[in-house]
């Protein structure tokens, strides 16, 4: 049977892996430092340099989630490890083409709400590059999807208070430390099945093996993981109603300059409902179409994309270590992981470039006998899904050497390492070509051949549809954009739509280069124990960059508009250092300060951390401690553009929803942004078995940087000159940027209670555990008012959704060979500021987890075990938002159920 601190684990992970501080997780019998403490020896753990005979020592809040506990639970992949965590809100994990359309197949941590880049993540104590392809709100992160194989995990680190003075500046709301197996001897292979049992043919096989070897004094291991995943689209399970995902941008579509209509009202074309189209009024306020047709012709693009992507992984870790002598040791790692992915998107995109949009009166399929400009777009009703691919290519190298010595410090500990890593992302996303289309709807030869007012040169375009196009006659490439070219079922433009659309390339890439080196020991002596010290140098260089097709960095496409190729890098040089002194048998004290000089005006910082763990008797521990921290505008912020692709309300047209192109550049003017944290807890263990926590935490940040929601933008003022509007007067595109927010501030709740009871050959553990968000205040300027953002989907602002009450609760029941788990995830209701304030909906869902050890059933050395779960048990719907896609991504689960079924050998 197990321990009781490994059954205690086991039911925190079942719980939803519930965040515990200090030493609650720390002895459980999967991680292998529980070893170590039993001989007696010093260790390194998440949070401090210097060594320590346990988690415990440490007056941070930490947790420790071990590897049989990840396994238990059925996690498959790193970002179901975090996904439930309950200080973890906000992530972009979906492959949401409205909010999260650049990041697909990648996954991030969101500690606090705090934003994607604001957690630092570690692989065995050492940085990961970022990914190259930022979020829609131009935030790069580290992809814990490219990070390494699950199998070879042997445990979880997480700091919970802010680490920027142990560790940097990107360290502000905490730190995530994935740590590999050690010296694994023997070769262990997992495989797992899963299959959507609701609607959709979505299901996923996750293959993954680990072997270790001893060889003349090294030790060789190699961990290798590939996932298959079939898509879920939104045409098998949609979340969402027409009336989300309706554009008034359709083919067919509607048209300015109909003879009769009134001048710039927008006709619709005659035959839009028949060709399967929805006849719209004018605008959102008005009353149902009048007689002469005045109104657009919606396109419901609702069935075109995913809720889960296809996608291909490859991750690939190697490692090695030796003693290089009695006191010296060496290691290395190699990590390689290829993710592809391949989402959907609507036919084409709207046309956004009205203004060469005209379909001349000598078009031999103009209805109109007139020159009209044409809103809609290349192909919409009974069109084919045009598909997005990214790939995601990271490689990371990391060597260290450190040693044991015996001097000026007692137990002391010298580290020198080396860590290079890189990322390429490349995305390819299918758009209209600006001006093969106007020349399209011009037949190309027709006159005028080049227009001055335009720039367009429809007689090159020509020459270039015949070199690549032959099969399309000289006298058949006009461009039909009304409802007749969809009579009889076919499209009379089929030929054409593949001269007119093209995809828009984008290769970005990221390199980080890492050199550290500190050494630690006691200093001296006190009556209650030794002074502890640590004392260290780093030296850190990230670069990002990108390049773009042609007709990308020229602007050229219709609704994705273009990108612009950038580069830069930014060096950062550090010193840190650290001391932890035993002022009483029951008191420690821990002190960390870090200066770190980023090479830009204003770019330096002094940051001190002071904490503090109180014992005063077996079953209390106090902890509290105090931070500053530091973080300079990131190269992508400084220098960096984007153009994605977002979902607005526009106040001009009573609220009504458009799809808009978000252009951010850059802004060399940015000041680092500056923040203070601390944290106040407590452990109780009244009785044998119950365990009680409860951590109160506070953060506050000024001048954070921030892109400005689009939204907040539009509300301030609709039509302001960074507001592009088509003739028609939709909202087509916003020039955005990067800024200083003047402040953010959150505070709440982490807490925990676990109680294990033996019950004849039954173990049962059951638990509760939880976060309550107190406020998270949001301030875009100095003088503008103060968001309260708890409660909020802060879709008009820059915060992360935050409902305020998240909690885990859950049983475990333990006998010999086998674990049964049980666990309900409740995220609290909140407010939707998209739509006025309307609730978004409560969501509680069920998941089970059975687990047998055929190995002890049959008397086995080896492993062998079987398991078999189901999420979402209960087939829950996440919660209806009314936005693109019908859900909030960032918070809920699109899935239904999920039947899970695995297999895990070792010899």
């Amino acid at each position: 049977m197990r321990s009781f601190t490994s059954l205690s684990a086991l039911a925190l992970l079942g719980a939803g892996m519930a965040m515990a501080p200090q030493a609650a997780l720390a002895q459980d019998n999967d991680v292998d430092t529980a070893a170590s403490e039993d001989e007696g020896n010093t260790i390194l753990v998440t949070g401090s340099r210097i060594r320590r005979q346990s988690q415990a020592d440490l007056a941070s809040p930490l947790a420790t989630i071990g590897s049989e506990s990840i396994s238990d639970i059925g996690a498959q992949n790193i970002a179901d490890v975090t996904q439930t965590l309950t200080i973890n809100t906000g992530a972009q994990n979906n492959p949401d083409a409205f909010t999260q359309g650049g990041t697909t197949g990648t996954s991030n941590i969101n500690l606090r709400g705090l934003g994607v880049a604001s957690t630092l993540i570690l692989l065995n104590g050492k940085r990961q590059t970022l990914s190259s392809g930022p979020t829609n709100d131009g935030i790069n992160f580290v992809d814990t999807a490219s990070l390494v194989p699950l199998i070879a995990v042997d445990r979880v680190e997480i700091l919970k208070d802010g680490a920027s003075s142990l560790y940097g500046s990107d360290a502000v709301a905490g730190v995530v430390n994935f740590i590999t197996r050690e010296n694994y001897e023997g070769v262990t292979v997992s495989g797992e099945f899963t299959d959507h049992t609701s609607r959709g043919d979505y299901s996923e096989y996750n293959i993954q093996a680990l072997a270790g070897v001893e060889l003349g004094g090294v030790n060789l291991m190699a961990a290798v993981s590939y996932v298959d995943r079939s898509p879920l689209t939104t045409a098998e399970r949609r979340l969402s109603v027409p009336a989300d995902d309706t554009s008034i941008l359709g083919n067919p579509g509607a048209f300015i300059g109909v003879p009769g209509a009134p001048a710039g009202a927008p006709t619709l074309d005659p035959g839009c409902a028949d060709a399967g189209g929805t006849p719209l009024p004018a605008s959102a306020a008005a009353v149902p179409l009048l007689p002469a047709g005045i109104g657009f012709c919606g396109f419901d693009f609702g069935e075109f994309f995913n809720l889960v992507p296809e996608e291909e992984r490859l991750t690939v870790f190697v490692s090695a270590n030796a003693d290089l002598s009695d006191s010296i040791r060496w290691s290395a790692e190699f990590g390689y992981a290829d993710n592809e992915a391949q989402r959907g998107n609507s036919p084409t995109f709207p046309f956004l470039q009205l203004g060469q949009a005209v379909v001349p009166s000598f078009n031999p399929n103009n209805i109109f006998g007139a020159n009209v400009v044409f809103l809609g777009r290349a192909s919409g009703t009974g069109g084919d899904v045009s598909p997005q691919f990214t790939e995601s290519e990271t490689f990371r190298f990391s060597t260290e050497v450190e040693g044991d010595f015996e001097g000026f410090l007692a137990n002391g500990l010298w580290n020198v390492s080396f860590t290079y890593a890189e990322n390429n992302f490349t995305t390819m996303t299918e758009d209209t070509v600006r001006d093969r289309f106007a020349c399209a709807l011009r037949g190309f030869n027709a006159v005028p051949a080049f227009n001055a007012a335009t720039g367009l040169d429809c007689t090159a375009q020509n020459a270039f549809l015949n070199a690549n196009q032959a099969t399309i006659p000289a006298n058949g490439t006009f461009f039909n954009p009304f409802a007749t070219a969809l009579a009889g079922g076919t499209n009379a433009n089929a030929a054409l739509l593949d001269y007119v659309t093209e995809f828009s390339t984008a290769d970005r890439g990221s390199e980080l280069f890492v050199g550290e080196a500190f050494f630690s020991g006691d200093l001296f002596e006190l009556p209650s124990g030794p002074v502890g010290v640590a004392l260290g140098v780093q030296y850190r260089n990230q670069s990002i960059g990108a390049r773009f097709d042609s007709i990308t960095a020229a602007d050229g496409f219709a609704f994705l508009i273009g990108e612009q190729p950038f580069s830069g890098s930014q060096s950062v040089y550090a010193v840190f250092g650290e001391a932890n002194a035993p002022i009483t048998d029951w008191l420690d004290l821990q002190l960390a300060l870090r200066y770190e000089d980023y090479g830009i005006d204003g770019g330096d910082t002094l940051d001190p951390k002071i904490a503090l763990l109180a014992r005063p008797a077996d079953w209390i521990s106090l902890r509290g401690s105090f931070s500053t921290s530091f973080r300079a505008p990131s190269t992508f912020q400084l220098v960096g553009q984007s153009t994605t692709l977002q979902q607005v309300s526009d106040p001009n047209n009573a609220g009504g929803n458009v799809f808009a192109a978000i252009r951010a550049v850059g802004n060399p003017n940015l000041t680092p942004e500056t923040s203070t944290a601390y944290n106040l807890g407590f452990t109780l263990e009244p009785v044998p078995g119950l365990e009680i926590t409860a951590d109160y935490y506070n953060f506050e940040f000024d001048d954070a940087i921030v892109q400005t929601a689009p939204q907040e933008l539009i509300n301030a003022d609709p039509n302001a000159p960074n507001i592009i509007r088509s003739p028609a007067g939709t909202i087509i595109q916003v020039n955005n940027g990067y800024v200083n927010a003047a402040s953010v501030e959150t505070s709440g709740l982490d807490f925990l209670m676990r109680y294990r009871a033996d019950v004849g050959a039954f173990t049962i553990t059951p638990s509760i555990e939880g976060n309550y968000v107190f406020n998270y205040d949001l301030q875009t300027s100095v003088n503008g008012p103060v968001i309260n953002g708890a409660g909020n989907r802060n879709f008009t602002n820059f915060g992360s959704p935050t409902p305020e009450l998240r909690f885990n609760a859950g049983l475990q029941i333990a006998a010999g060979a086998h674990s049964f788990n049980v666990f309900g995830r409740y995220i609290d209701s909140y407010l939707d500021d998209q739509n006025g304030g309307a609730d978004i909906d409560s969501d509680f869902r069920v998941d089970a987890q059975y687990s047998l050890d055929l190995a002890e059933v049959l008397d086995m050395n080896n492993q062998l075990r079987l398991t078999a779960g189901v999420r979402n048990l209960f087939g829950v719907t996440a919660p209806r938002v009314a936005t693109n896609g019908g859900f909030d991504s960032r918070v809920h689960d699109p899935r239904g159920t999920l039947v899970t079924v695995g297999i895990i050998a070792g010899i």
